[in-house]
């Protein structure tokens, strides 16, 4: 299945909120599904759909495809601690998540684009995949030659007002910053139920 390009508020509504890495949107217009009887759907949703919705959150937000995102359920399942918050943390330390979390992108889409073109360095290095996974201490920063392109210097200004979560530092002024500390559940920046995810996937792993 190819990565969704359609409409992006449509699938906001039809989950029945705002997703920030998927649209620069503040709040839904037409807080109700989509179609011609959206606002007509007054049915009590049943447990598997409830579960369905809270992993299609996680998915579009951070714009992983099924494949891979059962892998991130499978591996959180293996570690150590609640399995949900592992989730959430390998997700939040994705490079494209923290590159778009510094306000170097305006949507998740935006700031794939930028790891995958070679903007973004990670300790120095070019790093082109926005599955990389940061672990505390490591700087991002934008490639030197990058930082004079009007889309970067855009991006940099806008990203003075952006409220940063607390496990990150940037400084838009040298295009650099770093994650200072594991990301936790609180860091994920919309309401989502992880342990309604794991139940999803619960008997297909």
């Amino acid at each position: 299945m190819a990565r969704y390009t359609g409409p992006r508020i449509k699938v906001c509504r039809s989950l029945g909120t705002v997703l920030p890495g998927l649209t620069t949107v503040s709040t839904l217009a037409r807080p109700y599904p989509p179609g011609q009887h959206g606002m007509r759907r007054r049915r009590k949703d049943s447990d598997y759909k409830l579960r369905l919705v809270e992993k299609q959150k996680l998915r579009f937000h951070y714009g992983i495809l099924e494949k891979q995102f059962t892998r991130y359920v499978s591996q959180a399942a293996r570690r150590r601690g609640p399995t949900g918050q592992n989730l959430l943390l390998a997700l939040e330390s994705r490079l494209d998540n923290i590159v778009w979390r510094m306000g170097l992108a305006a949507t998740m889409p935006a700031a794939r684009q930028l790891v995958v073109h070679g903007h973004i360095l990670v300790d120095g290095k070019r790093v082109d995949r926005p599955s990389f996974s940061l672990s505390p201490g490591q700087a991002v920063s934008v490639r030197e030659k990058s930082r004079t392109k009007g889309f970067i210097q855009d991006a940099l200004a806008a990203s003075t007002s952006r409220v940063l979560p607390a496990f990150l530092e940037f400084d838009p002024a040298k295009a650099a910053g770093r994650m200072v500390n594991p990301p936790t559940r609180d860091d994920v920046p919309f309401d989502v139920n992880p342990q309604a995810v794991i139940e999803y996937y619960s008997q297909k792993l």
